[in-house]
């Protein structure tokens, strides 16, 4: 009898385990699996295995100039909103941590981008800059087509992909820099730092851990873009914002090629992997 009992305790704790398993692999690991093995395939238009062709998938991409220059595009567009939405949001939060009137209504309005979803905010920012009716041509008194002119589509949905990030890469360093001991702002200040070098000497220090994670979440979230690349330019004008995630879409829905679909998918998640691998080696450089 004690050994049932005992049996019995040493199972049950993964016995709740079991549902999550579950859920994981029906969601998670099978859709993994099965990406996987389409990559190898050729397809049909309903996304069943016609046949398999080895890796003829992975070197057609390679050579496909669609597929590379959305690997391109992906790059300018993740450096400058990794960069921009880091450090605006950084900037932010010093801001809301100094001793300001309406303190709690600027970080309420700085916060606000989070409540918004992507659709809704490309929709409001696709009548900022339409090219006769935009407000922001009114205001510069111009005719440019930030949407349809390649040389400007891509900064144009950068922009707005940067202030919905704003939201999440304020709050974080809001919180961290509350949670730097004041001890340190004083004894820098009575070593005569002035307000930048108490920020760079004591606050960047203080919160790189919170920096690291906010680097690693936008990277992921930069290469996985899409919502606003859908809702605003559907990958034009000439494919200059014909990211990588779009093109996966594309490829799939449009022209129901799931196998290259999925190839692309697998080199998205090695992409992925390297860049996360890399940064976590970069941290260990790192000392806080």
């Amino acid at each position: 009898m004690k050994s049932k009992k005992s049996f019995f305790r040493t199972v049950e704790p993964y016995l709740y385990l079991v549902p999550v398993m579950i859920l994981f692999i029906l969601f998670v690991f099978w859709p993994f699996v099965k990406t996987i093995q389409l990559s190898f395939a050729r397809t049909t238009p309903l996304g069943q295995v016609a046949q398999y062709v080895g890796l003829d998938n992975y070197t057609n991409i390679f050579t496909d100039g669609t597929f590379l220059n959305s690997l391109v595009t992906t790059l300018k567009f993740s450096v400058m909103r990794v960069i921009l939405s880091i450090v605006l949001g950084f900037i932010l939060a010093i801001i809301s941590t100094e001793k300001i009137r309406a303190k709690g209504f600027f970080r309420t309005v700085y916060a606000l981008p989070m409540a918004i979803s992507a659709a809704a905010a490309s929709v409001v920012f696709m009548f900022i800059f339409h090219s006769s009716l935009g407000i922001l041509n009114r205001a510069l008194g111009t005719h440019i087509g930030w949407l349809t002119d390649k040389k400007y589509a891509l900064i144009a949905v950068t922009i707005v992909s940067v202030w919905m990030a704003i939201g999440m890469n304020f709050i974080y360093p809001t919180a961290a820099i509350q949670s730097v001991p004041a001890e340190l702002y004083e004894s820098v200040a009575l070593d005569g730092a002035n307000f930048f070098q108490k920020h760079r000497h004591v606050t960047i220090p203080s919160i790189s851990p919170t920096l690291f994670f906010l680097l690693i979440i936008n990277v992921i979230n930069s290469v996985q873009a899409y919502a606003e690349f859908k809702m605003m330019t559907q990958g034009g004008p000439a494919e200059s914002t014909n990211v990588i995630v779009y093109e996966i879409y594309q490829e799939a829905f449009i022209n129901s090629r799931f196998g290259v679909a999925c190839s692309e998918s697998v080199i998205l998640f090695v992409i992925l992997i390297i860049l996360t691998a890399l940064q976590f080696r970069l941290e260990k450089k790192v000392t806080y």
